[in-house]
């Protein structure tokens, strides 16, 4: 190789190599947005500092239910956090909402004020014990009480391991990594 092919080469390298450091913030950021997407952050800040939550378990509990691609399960759960019609309607009554109709929660400020609304519930339910509060969330209230009369009758504390529904207890571990996540990548 010539000495002028050999500084060619070596100036195409230094120029990826700058190349590289100059895109490989945006790279990050587009990798992050797909893997770990987050849209309505005003939205989720404000819910949770009205409901006194952690907007972070608010955006993870968003990306464990849709990945923030609102939809209608087939279950009926609608919106962003997935919210049970009859759920949706005993959280209206109880939040004293005075014109609900459940096609409200197809537009995202009410969807998350109605699921961050919930989650308030749920912590509070269960004496701020979040793994019981998402399992609930995702299993049902009537499911975790059961499980822990269970465990009470037993003598024994539970536990996330406990949870006998595996898709319940799979969502639990998922909501606290993206939780994590969201905290660390978003600052929420």
């Amino acid at each position: 190789m010539s000495a002028v092919a050999r500084r060619r080469a070596v100036l195409a390298l230094v120029l990826a190599g700058i190349v590289g450091v100059l895109l490989a913030p945006t790279i990050r950021r587009i990798v992050r947005d797909v893997t770990l997407p987050l849209s309505y952050e005003s939205v989720i800040r404000a819910q949770a500092g009205e409901k006194h939550l952690d907007p972070a378990l608010v955006a993870a509990v968003i990306f464990a239910e849709t990945k923030f691609d609102a939809r209608t399960s087939p279950t009926g759960a609608l919106g962003l956090m997935q919210i049970e019609p009859s759920t949706a309607e005993f959280l209206a009554r109880r939040s004293g909402a005075t014109s609900f109709s459940l096609a409200d929660l197809a537009h995202p400020d009410t969807n998350i004020a109605y699921g961050s609304y919930y989650l308030r519930y749920l912590l509070d339910r269960y004496g701020g014990d979040e793994t019981l509060a998402l399992a609930a969330y995702n299993g049902g209230e009537t499911n975790v009480d059961g499980w822990l009369a269970q465990a009470h009758a037993a003598g024994v504390r539970f536990t996330l391991n406990e949870i006998p529904f595996t898709e319940t207890r799979a969502y639990v571990q998922r909501v606290e990594r993206a939780q994590l996540s969201y905290r660390s990548e978003y600052g929420l």
